[in-house]
């Protein structure tokens, strides 16, 4: 990890709000996200399960959390199972945690190797009424590959047929939607390590640059300032490519008279950035993209402001949508009449705009939360409006990382987006 040490007291708290949900008699297990194969003997690099790095700040493979908050024998009730190094891990792998690593990392003061996990394991499901598990219930993923934690719940069922099975995805879900003060810290991080890729890129982009060099401005900025690397595929998207909601090819050459739509966030210490911004290419918007841009820019800004407690994305989609069909028949993309003929079931609006305006983010870019959920102060969204006309090859979005907040706080508000900042900038390299 690139990152410095972080306290173990905010695992620590993490764990005992998990153990508060829990119904007498409960036994919980989280496992480590996998080495994922990638070609050869080659593995993707590893990143750690969001849960188990929230219970425990471990980054590391092949590592299992347990909590058995009754079992008799205080030193079980958390214990955290590692891999034992060896001379041959050593010279082949690098550094893996001692046991007192891990528990300066984690706060946990029971430090197994995972070889012992069988049968310790077998001890507390015996002191233990219910289980619970640790599957991802992400309503819009679902992997082709099964998890360590779903290929264990074949291994219980078998096991321990009598033993009650529980999600624990729910408890994980309402713990990890409100953000820790910490855990803000760490997001600000992220933040201040993506606007400073922002102002390389301000500094490099000009026609004929491309848009992969672009791309490689902004990992150079994320890994010479400790950040793991890029939070998700970025999307770095000239011209037409612009108004490609997810692409990624980022192989077009940046052309004179384009905008250059850029959507990236740094990952830092496992907690996300996302921040969208579109500049022109050469410097200086056009009287029409300005136009349109200054538009979404308003949109934003108002969006924003309805970030506070008590109200839900919904409810912040459904006003957005109003401001920018307001926008639309501004810009003269349709008029007030053909709304009031419109399909309902297809509005104009989404023509222009086939996306929402918000998502949770923390330790997943997308992280845990609905679309229904009611906010509550702590928890930080994305406000992301846009427009995107292919017609005259003109896609725009802006996106800023906000905390929930009577008076919503701008986890972005440093990063340049006024038209005037923007060109003033660019004409500064």
């Amino acid at each position: 990890m690139k990152y410095p040490q972080l306290n173990s007291s905010l695992f620590e708290r993490n764990r005992k709000k998990v153990m508060k949900c829990l119904q007498p008699n409960s036994l919980v297990v989280i496992h480590s996200n996998d080495q994922m194969h990638r070609n050869g003997d080659q593995y993707f690099p590893f990143r750690q399960s969001s849960d188990l790095f929230y219970l425990t700040g471990i980054d590391q493979e092949k590592t299992i959390l347990t909590l058995c908050p009754n079992h008799p024998n205080k030193d079980l009730r958390e214990i955290l199972f590692i891999i034992e190094s060896n001379e041959k891990i050593a010279v082949w792998e690098g550094h893996k945690y001692t046991k007192d690593e891990a528990d300066k990392t984690s706060g946990i003061k029971t430090i197994k190797y995972i070889t012992e996990f069988n049968t310790i394991f077998r001890d507390l499901a015996i002191n233990a009424d219910s289980i619970f598990l640790n599957l991802n219930e992400n309503p819009k993923f679902k992997s082709e590959t099964l998890s360590a934690d779903e290929r264990f719940v074949e291994k219980i069922k078998k096991e321990f047929p009598a033993h009650e099975l529980e999600r624990l995805a729910p408890l994980m879900k309402h713990l990890r939607m409100k953000k820790d003060t910490e855990e803000i810290e760490l997001m600000k991080e992220a933040c201040n390590i993506t606007a400073k890729a922002f102002d390389r890129i301000l500094k490099f982009v000009k026609p004929g640059v491309t848009e992969y060099e672009v791309e490689a401005e902004i990992t150079h900025a994320f890994l010479w300032n400790k950040a793991t690397g890029h939070a998700y595929p970025p999307i770095i998207a000239s011209g037409k490519s612009a108004c490609v909601l997810h692409y990624i090819e980022n192989n077009k050459i940046c052309k004179d008279g384009d905008l250059l739509l850029m959507d990236f966030g740094a990952e830092y210490a496992n907690y996300a950035a996302d921040c969208t911004r579109t500049i022109p290419v050469n410097g200086k918007f056009t009287p029409r993209q300005k136009e349109c841009y200054e538009a979404v820019l308003r949109v934003m800004k108002k969006a924003i402001s309805w970030l506070t407690p008590g109200t839900t994305i919904n409810r912040v989609n459904e006003r957005v949508e109003k401001l920018l069909q307001e926008e639309h028949i501004k810009l003269g993309l349709y008029t007030q009449e053909d709304v009031e003929k419109q399909d309902e079931k297809n509005p104009l609006v989404k023509k222009y705009y086939p996306h929402g305006t918000c998502h949770f983010i923390g330790l997943d870019v997308h992280d845990v939360g609905e679309r229904t959920n009611v906010l509550e102060d702590g928890m930080v969204l994305t406000c992301e409006p846009g427009i995107y006309i292919r017609e005259e090859n003109i896609g725009i979005r802006i996106e800023n990382d906000v905390i929930v907040n009577l008076k919503p706080i701008d986890l972005m508000e440093h990063i340049p987006r006024e038209v005037d900042e923007i060109e003033k900038l660019m004409a500064s390299k």
